[in-house]
């Protein structure tokens, strides 16, 4: 049987931590930082954890990460 491939889209956007969990960074960072203030640029820049559903399907995704 052949060895499954990882999706890169998703490698690229998710990380796993070294208790497993999976990490993601937030939208909306790109442009028109100027009509965000400082607090909304700080709170976007913090990684968040996947949890739930969402967490299955991104594990099938990445499956040697």
């Amino acid at each position: 049987m052949a060895k499954m491939k990882t999706k890169k889209a998703a490698a690229k956007r998710f990380k796993r931590t070294g208790s497993g969990k999976l990490m993601y960074t937030s939208q909306g960072q790109n442009h028109a930082s100027m009509a965000k203030n400082a607090r909304r640029q700080r709170r976007l820049q913090q990684a968040k954890e996947l949890s739930g559903k969402d967490m299955k399907n991104i594990e099938q995704l990445l499956p040697y990460d």
